[in-house]
């Protein structure tokens, strides 16, 4: 603090007004001032806020561009899985009305198939009568036989 009041009363002292001193330096000073800003604004600070503002620019467009292209890409999701739920439904009758068919189909080969066995059993059967009244007839005829053989011995 002792230091800071020595400088002080030595620039009161040092010359004439002192520390308020208003001659030429101070125009001269805001005129270095003005034209140090001009240049500054014009070397400078122009180009770059042009850079800002083209990056600006160039942002929103890429923003804009990628909102739109979200917007594209939700209607073609909303429009793909419309699709896909109208050819599930549409694999979905169609595998009822294949599975209707091939039903229709095996029953119709069941029931033919069960008109063909019963027709065979039916002709099997009437076949092993035939044959078993002949077997019978045959054997009849061979039991007549060996009767009259053991008859003919008996009276022998």
């Amino acid at each position: 603090m002792l230091n800071f009041s020595i400088l002080v009363s030595d620039l009161e002292v040092s010359g004439p007004g002192g520390l308020f001193d208003f001659n030429a330096t101070l125009p001269l000073v805001a005129i270095q001032f003005a034209f140090l800003t001009v240049l500054l604004n014009i070397i400078l600070y122009s180009p770059l806020l042009k850079i800002i503002e083209e990056r600006q620019e160039y942002i929103l467009t890429n923003i804009s561009k990628a909102s739109e292209l979200l917007a594209d890409a939700n209607k073609l999701i909303t429009q793909y899985e419309q699709e896909l739920t109208n050819v599930r439904k549409e694999t979905q009758l169609e595998i009822i009305n294949s599975q209707k068919i091939h039903k229709e189909i095996l029953e119709t080969e069941l029931n033919t198939s069960q008109t063909y066995i019963d027709n065979l059993l039916d002709k099997i059967q009437k076949d092993l009568a035939s044959k078993k009244t002949i077997a019978l007839k045959s054997l009849d005829a061979i039991v007549q036989s060996l009767y009259n053989d053991i008859q003919n011995q008996l009276s022998i």
